[in-house]
């Protein structure tokens, strides 16, 4: 479960997000929407410990978020927006590292980047450079990134921007199997396909949340 209280980030003296309070139970997707720079982005990287609040609280599963490691570490999975890969690495490797931090076995490492490389459609380009694949299959590396780790909280930022109808409807599928998994998953879109499969929808504007449908 992601609950957040009170939650507000500021950067200097512009206030990113202001207040915010829900609850994602496990099992159910959150779509957040708005336009550019109001705050979506910020949201997810504070309920990922990724930036310090100003004000307010952040749980998973009942456990207070202070800091990214300690979030990554409780099952708390981000999917940045910029896919945030290594552009020096494989596909595969860039799966792999937060799979061994996370101290998985190597039979277990091996199948589950094996699985969510084809759950994307890369099956075929592990060891291939992130470099050296277009910008929406690094996009999708970085979704089967997110997938493989299988966590708590699911984070996307904008996972579906760089592709193309098909690719888009296989990763808002998987996003949504996420939750199924029992996984509380938050969305922040542009894309109104997107927003209207959630089972909630809530808009951010100057870093304030309304709810155009509540969970």
């Amino acid at each position: 479960m992601i609950s957040l209280s009170q939650v507000t980030v500021r950067y200097g003296d512009l206030t990113a997000v202001s207040d915010v309070s829900f609850t994602v139970p496990p099992g159910f997707v959150l779509a957040v929407s708005g336009p550019s720079g109001a705050g979506k982005s910020s949201l997810l990287w504070a309920i990922a410990g990724a930036v310090p609040l100003a004000k307010g609280q952040v749980e998973i599963d009942g456990l207070v978020i202070l800091d990214r490691p300690a979030a990554a570490q409780h099952g708390v999975v981000l999917i940045p927006q910029g896919n945030g890969l290594a552009r020096v690495l494989t596909a595969r490797e860039n799966l792999t590292i937060p799979l061994l931090a996370a101290h998985k076995p190597g039979e277990e490492l091996d199948r589950r980047i094996q699985q969510a490389l084809e759950d994307v459609g890369l099956a075929e380009s592990g060891d291939h450079l992130v470099e050296e694949l277009s910008g929406g299959e690094q996009q999708r590396v970085a979704v089967a990134r997110g997938i493989a780790q299988q966590g708590r909280a699911v984070l996307a930022d904008e996972s579906t921007s760089e592709l193309d109808s098909t690719n888009r409807q296989r990763v808002l599928d998987l996003l949504h199997e996420e939750a199924r998994r029992g996984a509380a998953v938050v969305i922040a879109t542009h894309d109104p396909t997107v927003a209207d499969s959630a089972d909630g929808h809530a808009l951010m504007d100057e870093g304030h949340l309304s709810w155009l449908r509540r969970l």
